[in-house]
């Protein structure tokens, strides 16, 4: 039993990893978010980490400060006790050079999660 209480939860983890992802998007910090990226990410099926990365520069390059608001959010691991997970949400990313957003765009996002180890790598995104 003490066992099992010390063995982390997949779903916390998975959701605590998906906070850590929007953290760092918000904090600039594009090394971060690489970190969680998977070898093999991949964009709207297509789009790699090298992409990931040049669009990450230019949006914190044009916006002093970058928001992704979660409006609704579903983790799942997918099947259930697998390594597969799939996180979809309703977001709104803005960004802005002082207080007031000079762009608002909203998404539907779905990310694909691995575990790999104990952490949930971002293997793939897709957005509407």
């Amino acid at each position: 039993m003490l066992g099992a209480c010390s063995k982390p939860d997949s779903q916390a983890a998975l959701e605590a990893s998906v906070q850590q992802l929007q953290d760092h998007l918000e904090a600039k910090d594009r090394k971060a978010v690489l970190a969680m990226l998977g070898p093999h990410f991949r964009a709207q099926d297509g789009l790699d980490a090298d992409w990931a990365s040049k669009t990450m520069a230019l949006m914190f390059l044009r916006y002093a400060n970058v928001k992704v608001i979660a409006v609704s959010s579903d983790s799942r691991i997918d099947p259930p006790g697998s390594s597969l997970a799939i996180t979809e949400a309703q977001v709104v990313v803005t960004g802005a050079q002082g207080l007031i957003p000079e762009r608002v765009s909203p998404y539907a996002v779905q990310l694909r999660w691995n575990l790999e180890g104990s952490e949930w790598k971002l293997r793939g995104v897709r957005w509407e």
